[in-house]
């Protein structure tokens, strides 16, 4: 999994509340099991007319916010069904955090799962960086220090689980944690294939 450190790019303004997965990803666009390729159908009922044609007035594809990093998103965002394919998708269009007041639980913790940092504020601070995004504004999101920079320079704190954190600064999904333990896992080995060499014939 990729390493979460520091970053810097466009916000994206997306206000709207109670958008659920299937608005991220409709259910159709769910058949492969790679998170490859996802990212051309990101929010595809908003971004498309009937045509398969771009709608010039979605935020997502009018320029800076095609090139967004960051989501500044509404209330509740990701609820719905629990597919793992939304985070997938965000990450695939090139989204990396989502800032907002609330998430839904299972999106949440699929986020961190998949290398995205979603961060929960406060309304008032949720609303100045809904301003800077609207404006095409770039904001960094520095992991470590808990910081949001804003265009002024002037700082939000935000709160991270401590376990979740060390996950995403080191780039370790559930796979990476258990490789960590592979010198515990190769001594197991060694003391079962001496004790119990039948298994391993």
């Amino acid at each position: 999994m990729e390493k979460f450190t520091t970053l810097t790019g466009i916000a994206a303004p997306f206000p709207s509340a109670n958008v659920d997965t299937d608005q991220i990803i409709p259910a159709r666009y769910m058949k492969v099991i790679t998170r490859q390729g996802l990212g051309v159908h990101l929010f595809d009922h908003l971004r498309y007319d009937d045509a398969r044609k771009e709608k010039p007035d979605f935020i997502l594809n009018r320029d800076p916010w095609r090139r967004a990093r960051i989501l500044v998103a509404g209330d509740n965002f990701g609820c719905g069904s629990s597919r793992e394919h939304a985070p997938w998708a965000l990450a695939d269009f090139g989204i990396r955090c989502i800032i907002g007041t609330s998430f839904a639980d299972i999106f949440f913790n699929n986020c961190f799962k998949n290398g995205m940092l979603p961060i929960v504020l406060p309304r008032d601070e949720v609303d100045l960086l809904m301003a800077d995004a609207e404006k095409g504004a770039e904001i960094t999101v520095d992991l470590s220090a808990q910081t949001i920079t804003r265009p002024g320079g002037s700082a939000i704190r935000f709160d991270v689980d401590p376990f979740r954190k060390h996950c995403l600064l080191n780039g370790l999904d559930d796979i990476g944690l258990t490789l960590e333990q592979d010198p515990a896992i190769a001594a197991f080995e060694a003391r079962q294939r001496a004790a119990q060499p039948w298994l391993w014939s």
